[in-house]
């Protein structure tokens, strides 16, 4: 698999990760051994990193990445965990005796001593223009307790406010063919600082996988049912915020792309693969077979411009009235 740099880290990850947030919690229920073999077949297809949060199943999704760490060689995954959404949100929270609280708790669930990357999980706006809040970062770092730090987003502005903190390793963020907000000028801004660029719902949670239609459902406890709105947690992490009629007008209208013996999956992965900027991208999976074909994408052949055209053209017509705006 194609490897980049993840930004101010300096270390080399595969270009397709894996985002475990399925693993832990707000996706149905995935047996522990089906999460693990999900793992498993992530690395056997190149997968070298694994995002993965201490809110997610309450840590249920970080126990079950420190148990898969433990049947892989040293050094061979690159862990991000993120930090901050089991607390109530307001910017007091976020301070050194919580971090080294939440970070002493995120390592004995992983099973190490060092934290590979710890992100601020889209915390309060205010939280990124806080001075303190990165110097506790940077303090972390000083401790070992953490090999670096970065930020996880919901809005282009905090992004590019984070981008500019000198010690800001990494900027996780929703970018997909139906969120085409953080081309225009987040994507730039990393590359120019040297900041990797984590690129997370690349399926605007399953809608760009072509298999959904009007008639899909979901279980009560997956969030595609319970956050359409945005009741739990931000609106845009459902869907990308786009409403799922008009999702499924998009990707029939971008289905015909797709490139014969590629899955819509696939292509959606490798239109992310192909922006500038991005150093990783992580799509989840239930199950090792979702894994591997998502794994797969980073082998294909980049994208044609025409592709590429279509693609701004579904968005701007359908997409953009709903998101543009906002994220």
């Amino acid at each position: 698999m194609e490897q980049r740099v993840l930004g101010r880290t300096g270390r080399r990850v595969g270009v397709v990760g894996l985002g475990a947030w399925q693993l832990g919690a707000d996706w149905g229920d995935v047996p522990e051994d089906d999460a693990l073999a999900t793992l498993t077949a992530a690395a056997e297809a190149g997968v070298t990193f694994v995002d993965t949060a201490d809110v997610y199943g309450d840590g249920l999704s970080e126990r079950l990445v420190g148990r898969f760490l433990r049947t892989r060689p040293a050094g061979e995954i690159t862990v991000a965990t993120k930090m901050g959404r089991r607390v109530p949100q307001e910017p007091g929270a976020y301070t050194l005796d919580h971090f080294r609280a939440w970070t002493d708790r995120s390592r004995a669930n992983l099973g190490v001593d060092v934290l590979d990357l710890v992100q601020l999980h889209c915390p309060p706006t205010p939280v990124y223009s806080s001075d303190e809040v990165f110097e506790a970062l940077d303090t972390l770092v000083a401790e070992e307790r953490i090999a670096a730090y970065g930020v996880s987003v919901e809005t282009r502005e905090e992004a590019l406010t984070a981008i500019a903190r000198p010690g800001v390793a990494t900027v996780q963020i929703i970018l997909n063919m139906l969120r085409l907000g953080p081309l225009e000028e987040v994507l730039p801004m990393a590359r120019a600082a040297g900041v990797g660029v984590i690129a997370r719902v690349p399926l605007a949670s399953g809608l760009l996988s072509g298999r959904y239609d009007e008639h899909t459902t979901f279980a009560a406890d997956d969030h595609r049912t319970y956050n359409r709105r945005g009741e739990s947690f931000d609106v845009g992490e459902t869907f990308s915020g786009v409403d799922f009629a008009t999702g499924l007008e998009a990707v029939r209208r971008l289905a015909p792309l797709v490139p014969e013996g590629v899955t819509m999956a696939q292509f959606a992965l490798r239109w992310i693969a192909d922006q500038p900027g991005v150093s990783v991208v992580i799509p989840g999976a239930r199950n090792p077979e979702q894994a591997r074909a998502n794994a797969a994408a980073a082998g294909l052949a980049p994208l044609p411009p025409e592709s590429l055209r279509v693609v701004r053209d579904v968005y701007d017509e359908l997409i953009a009235p709903e998101v543009a705006g906002r994220w």
